[in-house]
């Protein structure tokens, strides 16, 4: 995983909060080659050993509902990049299209066999084929919609220094943010004005600190918040 020098850093993303962010991570560049070297390895060993239940879970979803078998949706990752999202569909086809990009409790798009496997975070298996490919990491911020990067705040800008990520503490402690936006007219003015800004502070405080063994204790505390 490599940090770009400043220069190269995209125009939008070159700010003071950004910077001060930068030179944390660019005194950290032996976290970053091990983050990659441990996201290769346990990505390649999780596939090929997950490899049973993969084929099984596509299988089901197919015989489920009409629809392909993956839901990719474009996110943002490392320096504003665009990328597709791999995630089991878990939505009837053209969710996106006939209402919110976020996810309200019961809400009626979601299919039967979609309810089981988003409340196991089974759906988010497939996203270790973006791992693999360098486009996400295990533990990082969560990949927005465009729609929702266009309102980061200057230092919220700085979690696009790193790879987009399956799990965080923000993700464990927003688990249950569809209950926040049940029941809301505008979900998505609720999630940017009230959710965002929370998970940001969580995200912000990671890129702080971050380890190895940061990282291992957020994968350790997500399988324990899945197992409850």
């Amino acid at each position: 995983m490599k940090l770009r020098d400043w220069s190269e850093i995209p125009a939008d993303l070159k700010n003071r909060h950004v910077k001060e962010y930068y030179d944390m991570l660019s005194h950290n560049r032996s976290y970053l080659i091990h983050k990659r070297i441990c996201d290769i390895v346990l990505s390649l060993i999780l596939i090929v050993i997950l490899s049973p239940l993969l084929i099984l879970l596509a299988i089901i979803i197919k015989l489920d509902s009409r629809g392909p078998v993956f839901y990719r949706q474009e996110r943002i990752t490392q320096y504003g990049r665009k990328f597709r999202i791999f995630k089991f569909r878990s939505m009837v086809m053209n969710a996106d299209k006939i209402g919110s990009h976020v996810t309200v409790k019961d809400d009626v798009r979601i299919t039967k066999v979609g309810k089981t496997i988003r409340r196991l975070r089974l759906d988010e298996l497939p996203q270790l084929f973006n791992i693999l490919s360098g486009e996400m990491t295990f533990v990082g911020t969560r990949p927005e919609a465009t729609k929702y990067v266009n309102y980061y705040t200057d230092e919220m800008k700085a979690t696009l220094l790193l790879p987009a990520g399956v799990t965080s503490l923000a993700s464990i402690e927003f688990k249950d943010e569809a209950k926040i936006l049940d029941g809301a007219s505008e979900p998505d003015k609720v999630y940017v004005r009230n959710v965002l800004p929370e998970k940001m502070k969580y995200n912000l405080e990671a890129l702080k600190q971050c380890s190895i063994r940061q990282d291992a204790k957020l994968i350790f505390k997500t399988a324990l918040a899945v197992i409850r």
